[in-house]
């Protein structure tokens, strides 16, 4: 065909270069992969098999494996299946290998047996990026994101759900027991197949609903009140859909605002982010090296011991607080609207009269004080039905919420930190998730899941500081 970009032909003899080296450009990635994972001490990072047996067949070396895996999760190839092909038709994965075609399930058990391993390499590259001066500000962006297990939503099982299925197999039953009544009195006018099928149907429904029965019992002893048949560590979470959910896992991050970097992270199957704001922080300072830190986080992640516990480690804590007071919703006066004076300890309500302090309390295992006015001043108060609907305006206060008065004032004096950490946070976890595809995780329970996520975290920093630095000046500071 004229006028086409011609090929060549398929019977044409072709010189291919001597050396595999020669089809890898100066600047490939590959090359970084291979020089890190070179300068790794692997037998003190706990991989296995580091030092060969005497007898028996040889293995592969670790090296080899881990460099496999990396240079997967870099290009998007997870499985371990996939990753066997690559080995015998992908050039660059030949010279990284050095023509090496470990078999899948070689390849997956690796993985699987040098987990506690595998997130030691990915806090080595980012000791790495600290050493290359990459965490210049002391700043991270703190956030969870919900990511999809190997479980499916029908293979998990909440009390709620088990309800919905004892009533959808219970008005069946009932069905089918209506159609076996009026066929027993319309006698012979019925065939004796369709009675069949129906006793058969009722069978199998009354088998289904005892099964439903000692699922109950199981979601009723199991800690988090529910099972998940796949994955037994996978949990239901809710999303940001409205009325929709995801079985799968809580991953949290600390991301660096300047460049982007992952410098900490984590896998739960907790379901809410509440809790996690003071254990990620201190991850992030001491993978940071920094002896300051500042933590920005959102809404979930608001908890008063949490703040606390920041400011006690001398972290600097920004969280917004939540805004779900059921007084709020009514319009009635808050505890916003109830202004503390710490020198007389006592609020002054929007009336204008003092509640004092009267007695400490224990409630969720926090020290909480009490403090309401005189009986006379909220019966005679002309806002009360601003106020309450009780006899007595209540105000709770706990012991050390001064440290949150500090943070929610140190908040509204620099707010543009909450937009900050928006724009950084939800980036890496967009990138991962459309790296992982539609089935975020390949493997099953936390421990597994823990490892196949540092090696999402792993490629991607590697990605950023390639992007960051260059590959050649990234190679360089690595032989250093």
């Amino acid at each position: 065909m004229k006028r086409f970009v011609e090929g060549i032909s398929r019977d044409q003899s072709t010189l291919f270069p001597e050396r595999l080296d020669d089809f890898i450009v100066e600047d490939n990635p590959v090359r970084a992969i291979d020089v890190f994972v070179e300068q790794l001490d692997l037998l003190a990072l706990g991989f296995e098999r580091v030092v060969p047996s005497h007898t028996g067949r040889p293995a592969f070396h670790p090296a080899v494996l881990l460099k496999l895996y990396i240079y997967g999760y870099l290009n998007r190839i997870q499985s371990s299946r996939r990753l066997e092909r690559e080995t015998q038709r992908n050039v660059e994965m030949m010279w990284l290998t050095e023509r090496l075609s470990p078999d899948f399930k070689t390849i997956a058990d690796f993985r699987k047996d040098n987990g506690q391993a595998i997130v030691r390499v990915c806090r080595e590259f980012v000791g790495l990026c600290r050493q290359l001066d990459l965490f210049t500000q002391a700043v991270v962006a703190i956030d969870g994101s919900k990511f999809k297990a190997v479980n499916s939503g029908d293979r998990n099982f909440t009390s709620g759900r088990i309800k919905q299925h004892k009533k959808r197999v219970e008005s069946h039953i009932a069905l089918y027991l209506n159609e076996l009544e009026v066929a027993d009195q319309e006698g012979v006018s019925v065939p004796e197949q369709k009675v069949t099928d129906l006793k058969g149907k009722l069978a199998r429904l009354e088998k289904q609903l005892k099964e439903l029965h000692v699922m109950e019992m199981e979601v009723a002893r199991s800690p988090g009140k529910q099972v998940s048949l796949t994955d037994p560590d996978a949990r239901v979470m809710a999303t940001q859909r409205k009325n929709s959910g995801v079985v799968g896992y809580n991953v949290q991050s600390a991301v660096d605002t300047k460049h982007h970097l992952i410098v900490a992270h984590d896998v739960t199957n907790d379901i809410t982010d509440r809790g996690q704001l003071s254990r990620m922080a201190k991850a992030a300072r001491d993978a940071m090296g920094t002896e300051e830190l500042t933590a920005v986080a959102d809404r979930g992640y608001f908890s008063g011991p949490e703040i606390h516990n920041c400011q006690q480690a001398g972290i600097r804590p920004l969280c917004p607080k939540p805004r779900t007071s059921s007084s709020r919703k009514t319009g009635q006066f808050t505890k916003d609207d109830f202004r503390y004076d710490p020198e007389q300890n006592q609020y002054l309500c929007p009336a204008g009269e003092v509640l004092s302090w009267r007695f400490q309390t224990v409630e969720r295992g926090l020290n909480i004080d009490v403090y309401f006015a005189a009986a006379s001043a909220c019966n005679n108060c002309t806002i009360k039905d601003r106020c309450t609907n009780t006899k007595l305006r209540r105000i709770r206060r706990w012991e050390h919420e001064a440290s949150v008065d500090a943070m929610l004032d140190d908040l509204a004096k620099h707010p543009e930190q909450i937009c900050l950490r928006k724009q950084t946070a939800e980036h890496p976890f967009g990138t991962l998730k459309l790296w992982a595809g539609t089935s975020h995780f390949l493997t099953r329970r936390l421990k597994n899941v823990r490892t196949e996520m540092s090696l999402q975290v792993l490629a991607y920093n590697l990605k950023r500081v390639m992007s960051i630095l260059g590959v050649l000046p990234l190679i360089t500071a690595m032989r250093v």
